[in-house]
């Protein structure tokens, strides 16, 4: 199994292209230590020929042209795509305005939960993938599905499991508590298994909390990728960028008592890797105690191009 991650960055992206905090403003001047990111998805195969994203990031045209395993190939004919699959993990803009990049009559499956696929069908712009070429296909949670689109089985499973989190920032309801209206399936991670080899890693972009039950599953996993939109939960408040904490936007932190570094400790995880990394975290700088303390954990920052085979 191939996994490559396409965009490791948060929402905006990195550089943002309107933000002139320090980490932004090093990587433009190509700072020794930084590295641009595209925003947050991966790509998985079994074969290394038919493929299947994992979220669509508005990034996505980006990130086909710098990956050629995704290209058209020109022997098949004149349309083509390796991608058969778009997997969802919840409705987040950097999660799925990358599906009208796949428009141009080209036939491939969309899945995701019930919750994210009633944002997709609510909004028109989504109809430019014709639904008689690109079904729409829910999810169920904790339910495992053989992952098909184009009339091709990849030969992988996936299963949903709803994991701690937030409702999309946009459709958030203020009148609805301290929730701001999030129910299960606003936010998911995945399970990709190769049965015939017997491997699987977990994809969990988002996520506000470690709980036990998240624990308990990911317990002795080879391979998660991770959350890692902030170091700190006031990050940046502190950096004077945004009047929220990590906590109230729905992600859980790397350091602290309470962060992802501690509650995976104890877990036996094979290999980490951050994905969604904002561009307050000064994990992105390479040389930073903060990279430091990643490594020393055991953790890796995922990158652009990064590839993992299992």
């Amino acid at each position: 199994m191939i996994i490559k991650v396409l965009g490791s960055a948060a929402g905006g992206g990195f550089p943002q292209w309107n933000c002139n905090c320090r980490n932004c403003v090093s990587v433009r001047a190509g700072a020794e230590g930084f590295r641009a990111r595209t925003q947050s998805s991966l790509a998985v195969s079994r074969d290394g020929v038919n493929w299947a994203l994992l979220n669509a990031s508005p990034d996505l045209r980006e990130q086909i042209a710098n990956t050629p395993s995704l290209h058209a190939d020109p022997r098949v004919g004149l349309r083509h795509s390796p991608i058969k699959a778009a997997v969802l993990t919840n409705g987040d803009v950097d999660h799925i305005i990358g599906l009208i990049n796949l428009r141009e009559a080209q036939p491939f499956s969309v899945y995701a939960s019930d919750r994210v696929l009633a944002t997709v069908n609510a909004n028109s712009v989504f109809q430019v993938l014709a639904p008689a070429l690109v079904p729409r296909i829910e999810m169920k949670l904790d339910t495992p599905f053989n992952l098909e689109g184009g009339g091709v089985d990849l030969g992988l499973t996936v299963e949903a499991f709803a994991v701690p989190g937030k409702v999309a920032l946009y459709l958030e309801d203020a009148s609805a508590g301290g929730n701001y209206g999030s129910r299960e399936g606003d936010t998911i991670g995945l399970k990709v298994t190769d049965p015939s080899e017997k491997k699987s890693f977990f994809y969990i972009p988002g996520c506000a909390e470690i709980d036990d039950e998240l624990a308990e599953r990911l317990e002795g996993a080879s391979t998660v990728f991770f959350d890692g939109t902030l170091f700190t939960d006031n990050e940046m408040i502190e950096q004077g960028l945004l009047n929220k904490t990590g906590a109230r936007m729905g992600h859980i932190s790397m350091s602290g008592p309470a962060g992802s570094i501690a509650a995976f400790k104890k877990l036996g995880v094979g290999r980490l890797v951050y994905v969604h990394i904002n561009n307050s975290n000064p994990a992105l700088d390479d040389n930073s105690d903060a990279r430091k303390a990643i490594d020393a954990a055991g953790w890796e920052v995922g990158y652009d191009g990064m590839e993992v085979r299992l």
